[in-house]
């Protein structure tokens, strides 16, 4: 494994530097309100990730338990290394939408492991935890073009399953998952518009959101 550009001391320093307490309130009227945030835009995290790819810097930013520590370990983790235990673990930390989107797309997705989760995680009752199960069934549904299209059935039925979840960052993720594998193909694309119109009959204002919104765009394309 290469070394990396900066120590974890460093980065940390760097990361006081890059603090930006404006952008961190403003940044909680789209519905981030994690515990030590520090306000940093993920561009600049992005930048700062380019040459310290390390696993066990992850780690170590992971634990500090600042917000924007832990999207940078997202970043420079390697899925490789990256166990199932690991992931288990850390979307019991989930404090926000960002590090849940975030930890999905840009480290839990290439792993092996992620098919599992996204079966297994939508049966978890905490918000994050929860979305964190649907986020990732849309990362696989966006990244992994070679799997065939009856992989998704079972995703399409914890969809249904879940579309009553009144909670604003489950439902979002409910209906991201489920527009995003209609994208898919013109017969995943039929089939969600039949699990959307299942959805519709739900007694449930969330589960009636989530349809309509869905079926908007996925009409539009078949």
């Amino acid at each position: 494994m290469a070394e990396t550009r900066l120590t974890f001391e460093e980065i940390l320093t760097e990361l006081q530097r890059m603090a930006n307490p404006a952008f961190a309130q403003q940044h909680e009227r789209f519905g981030s309100f994690a515990a030590q945030k520090l306000g940093i835009r993920v561009p600049d995290l992005r930048a700062l990730a380019k040459g310290n790819r390390s696993h066990t810097l992850a780690q170590q930013l992971w634990q500090t338990g600042i917000h924007e520590a832990r999207i940078l370990a997202t970043m420079v983790d390697d899925p490789k290394q990256v166990t199932r235990q690991q992931m288990d673990a850390w979307i019991q930390d989930f404090d926000a939408w960002d590090i849940c989107d975030q930890a999905c797309c840009n480290l839990f997705e290439p792993t092996p492991f992620a098919l599992d989760c996204a079966l297994e995680w939508p049966h978890l009752k905490p918000e994050y935890q929860r979305r964190a199960g649907f986020a990732l069934i849309a990362y696989l549904a966006i990244h992994r073009k070679k799997l065939p299209d009856e992989t998704f059935a079972p995703y399409l039925a914890l969809i249904e399953q879940y579309a009553s979840d009144e909670r604003n960052f489950v439902k979002k993720a409910v209906n991201w998952a489920l527009r995003q594998i209609g994208k898919r193909s013109p017969a995943l694309c039929q089939r969600a518009i039949q699990t959307a119109e299942r959805i519709a009959r739900q007694d449930s204002p969330a589960a009636r959101w989530v349809a309509a919104d869905a079926l908007r765009e996925l009409r539009a394309r078949s």
